[in-house]
């Protein structure tokens, strides 16, 4: 059987975008036919995608890689390139994901919700883009730009109508293999369960709701005693919780201090859980008895009590969370349109001065500007720093204290600079495929 997976991390690597072409027209009886190069194709994206079709996390173990399709290079006649190939990757619905100093960036909680998790690069543009009435003749062409490229981690939070919150072997297990067709492993020793168990209680033809059956909980567990986070936050997203209390004679803790310590260890991991709908409910009432007896306590106030091994009490229990449930459903707010993620993408000019004397200038428009397919043409120069010029790259260098003959690097291109006019001594980067 599949192991249960609900960590695990990915790499997603964007396509690259295609090289525009250059290219001058040849024809028969057509006299200086003038620049026809073609712009490359743009990169496929990479989307993470909730799919119901997915239960773990367990396809990233082994083989975290994921890239969509480069862009194709544009031609003569200004036809161009193809767009690369788009890449669907899906994914558990619940699946969070997160940058790798833990920031979440996306929650795909709904099926069907789609994140960008890696933009295609912008293909480049064709010689013939370049025309002007001064530039009859241009002589180069933009290379394609290199798709967005990361590391992310995932986490799989199930997405469950109820969960099922006990100590260790409280009879969790057996409950939910009495209401649903889950198969959890069973015995009477503590941590059977090391891995949530998803099963569907199903009330009449119209009425159902999932049912999660998470690890037992020990005290310490907010603090990653036993098994910790990893499965409390299987509980987060659950809209009814049930407090399972061992009434058996073998429990660890009387069922008064059981829901202490449950209830605390909530409470202390996601406070609004202690305002979630739940209900209390002693399990193993067929030994209740032997219990109190060995005890010599008590119960605390029960809704209801139940045995998982006779059926004493399932059928009450059903009926009183399919209603809560339902309930819980209709007072939801209704999602709309896709997962939204504000990652700020960053705009502007940045002028860094390295301990040598170099200064590096980056952002995405100086970048995309000195990016052509031979800087050694003159009208090709004269092109970038013309381009240059008017971002504002001068007075970027100006104010970040640049003084005539210094060297500066943006991307892979180096160059002298002075205020006047600027020398460049570099090459467009070129990119093997």
């Amino acid at each position: 059987m599949p192991a249960f997976v609900d960590e695990a991390q990915i790499h997603v690597k964007a396509g690259d975008g295609g090289a525009g072409a250059v290219s001058f027209r040849r024809e028969a009886h057509v006299d200086r036919g003038g620049p026809d190069g073609g712009d490359g194709g743009r990169g496929g994206d990479v989307w993470l995608v909730a799919s119901t079709n997915q239960s773990s996390l367990l396809g990233f173990r082994d083989h975290p890689h994921r890239r969509a399709g480069n862009g194709g290079h544009g031609s003569g006649k200004k036809k161009h390139g193809a767009r690369g190939a788009e890449l669907e990757v899906p994914v558990p619905v619940g699946t969070r994901v997160l940058r790798r100093d833990g920031t979440v960036l996306a929650d795909l909680a709904l099926a069907g919700a789609r994140w960008l998790a890696a933009e295609g690069g912008r293909g480049g543009r064709g010689n013939a883009r370049f025309l002007t009435n001064r530039r009859r003749a241009p002589s180069f062409a933009e290379q394609g730009e290199v798709g967005h490229e990361e590391w992310y981690d995932l986490e799989l939070a199930l997405v469950a109508d109820v969960a099922l919150v006990g100590m260790p072997n409280a009879g969790k297990s057996t409950l939910i293999s009495r209401v649903s067709a889950a198969r959890p492993k069973i015995a009477d020793y503590p941590f059977t369960t090391l891995e949530p168990n998803l099963g569907v209680v199903r009330v009449d033809d119209a009425t159902d709701f999932t049912v999660a059956d998470v690890p037992g909980l020990v005290e310490g567990a907010a603090d990653g005693k036993g098994l910790g986070h990893r499965f409390l936050r299987h509980i987060t997203r659950a809209r009814v919780l049930v407090v399972l209390l061992d009434l058996g004679p073998s429990a660890p803790l009387p069922p008064g201090e059981q829901r202490r310590v449950l209830l605390a260890e909530l409470g202390r991991y996601q406070p609004a859980l202690l305002e979630r709908p739940r209900l209390e409910v002693g399990s193993k009432a067929d030994v209740a008895d032997e219990g109190r007896a060995t005890r010599g306590v008590g119960s605390p106030p029960l809704d209801l009590e139940l045995s998982a091994v006779t059926g004493d009490g399932v059928a009450a229990l059903v009926g009183r969370l399919a209603a809560m449930v339902d309930e819980a459903r209709r007072s939801e707010p209704v999602p709309e349109g896709e997962v939204v993620v504000h990652r700020p993408q960053p705009e502007g000019i940045t002028v860094e001065r390295l301990p040598d004397g170099t200064f590096v200038v980056s952002g995405t428009a100086v970048e995309r500007a000195v990016a052509l397919s031979d800087l050694t043409a003159e009208d090709a120069a004269d092109y970038v720093q013309h381009r240059l010029r008017s971002l504002g790259v001068d007075r970027a260098l100006a104010r970040a204290g640049a003084r005539d003959g210094v060297e500066v690097r943006i991307g892979d291109l180096a160059f002298t600079w002075y205020r006047d006019q600027p020398e460049l001594t570099g090459e467009a980067r070129r990119r093997s495929r």
